[in-house]
Parts: C-alpha cells; structure tokens; sequence
C-alpha cells in the first residue's frame, strides 16, 4: 500500500520537473528564435549594418537575400514542433556557415567566430529541454 501511495506523489514530482524543463527549453527556443528572426530581417531588408558586413565577410550583397531566405526556412522549421528538429539541422548547417565565413577573414576567435557556435549549442540545449528523447538518439540516455 505504501508503494502505491507514494506513486502518484513522485509522478506528479517528475511531471512538475519536466514541466519547468519544457518551459525552459521554450524560453530559450523563443530567444534563440528572436535572434534569428532579427537576423532574417536584416538580411532581407539590408539597412547599412548589414551591408557593410556582407561585404566585410566577401559575399556580394546579393547573397544576403538568398542567405535570409535560407535561413527564415530553418527558422520556421523550427518553430513547428513537429519539424523542430529538422529546423534546427538546418539552423546548425548555416551556422556552420557563419563560423566559416569568420574564419576565412580572420575574425576575433573567441568573440565573433564562436559565437555561431554558442548559439547552434543554446539552441540543440533548448531543444533537448523542450524534447528530452532526443537524448536517446545521441545515445546519452537509454
């Protein structure tokens, strides 16, 4: 009987824990989305700032519509939950990209090129928050 009691009280434990998880990967897929949806605009719009960058990494201005809607793709992807994952492969290749890009102009290390990296690891953080069998691909939980 004891078992039995003692139960439901550590699945409502677990299932608050998951919670406060779930809400925190969320927050962190909201604010990493903000970002990229702010970096969407810009490539789509091209104020100045944006310009003279795209031209400071050596691609043709062109370039930044063509990388925006790239990217404003993944970010949808990622937005729906059914296709998050997908969304955020595709998220990690174009950053991937940004990390490229920095090396090849010899960018500051630590603080412009990695931040791609930062960002690509917040982001497969707030996605594993927000689904936590995907741990189980990687193989990091049975």
């Amino acid at each position: 009987m004891a078992t039995a009691t003692a139960t439901p009280s550590a699945t409502r434990e677990i299932a608050g824990t998951r919670s406060v998880r779930q809400i925190v990967g969320v927050v962190i897929s909201v604010v990493i989305g903000a970002f990229l949806a702010f970096d969407v605009v810009g490539k789509l719009t091209q104020p100045e700032a944006v310009v003279e960058g795209t031209a400071k990494l050596g691609f043709p201005i062109e370039q930044a519509y063509v990388m925006g809607t790239v990217l404003l793709i993944c970010l949808v992807a990622y937005a729906i939950p059914r296709t998050a994952v997908l969304g955020a492969l595709g998220i990690t290749a174009y950053l991937g990209g940004a990390v490229t890009a920095n090396m090849r102009v010899e960018s500051p290390l630590v603080s412009t090129t990695l931040f791609a990296v930062y960002l690509g690891v917040l982001m497969w953080v707030g996605l594993v928050l927000r689904r936590p069998e995907l741990l189980k691909v990687v193989g990091l939980r049975r």
